[in-house]
């Protein structure tokens, strides 16, 4: 599938902006936008992350979805502020300094540990009952080797750290990674001005 448009991901950013101010405020119906794209109806999974003054303040997604994308990213932008099972609910009144990034995901695959590509796949490592995702941020942005990553993975899934080595099966996946720009949220343009599992 071809990458999003800027325009694409501009709507995107601003429904998922919407949604979740909305939803703090328990308003859960959401927007509808006129005229989608055929790629924002097309089902993908997606991610969406809320920062706090850089810091992690949620961040949930579906891996496989059956929703149009921009359906998905306004659900999972709700629910990062309201359910993410780390953190307490975001208030209304916190909402604004929130800094948001949305990950639109490619189809996992199968894949072998010597084929994982640091800074290009997200990892899904399963073994039985237990499964652990990490988008392809994550080890940039901490460093990590392609082994720390197969590990850390597992330590998400609750899974021994050499569970990659012993039969969990490993699935990778791209992620077209978005968001809003520096500064307040209100700098999110709008529409029309240019470009500008459940797991976490």
């Amino acid at each position: 599938m071809p990458p999003l448009t800027e325009e694409e991901r501009t709507i995107l950013l601003r429904l998922a902006r919407q949604a979740m101010e909305l939803g703090v405020c328990g308003v859960t119906e959401a927007k509808e936008i006129p005229d989608p794209s055929s790629a924002l109806l097309e089902p993908r999974g997606a991610f969406v992350t809320l920062r706090k003054h850089g810091e992690l303040r949620g961040c949930i997604g579906h891996v496989e979805t059956s929703a149009p994308l921009y359906r998905t990213v306004q659900e999972c932008a709700v629910a990062a502020a309201l359910t993410d099972p780390r953190f307490r609910p975001v208030t209304p009144d916190e909402a604004p300094s929130l800094h948001m990034e949305v990950s639109v995901l490619s189809t996992p695959v199968e894949i072998a540990p010597e084929q994982v590509v640091v800074g290009e796949h997200g990892l899904i490592i399963t073994q039985g009952r237990r499964r652990g995702l990490l988008l392809p941020q994550v080890p940039v942005t901490w460093n990590w080797d392609r082994e720390q990553f197969l590990e850390e993975t597992c330590i998400k899934a609750g899974l021994p750290t050499d569970a990659w080595k012993t039969g969990a099966r490993i699935e990778a996946f791209s992620a077209e990674v978005f968001e809003e720009p520096a500064g307040p949220s209100a700098s999110i343009p709008p529409e029309g001005t240019g470009p500008h599992l459940t797991t976490s």
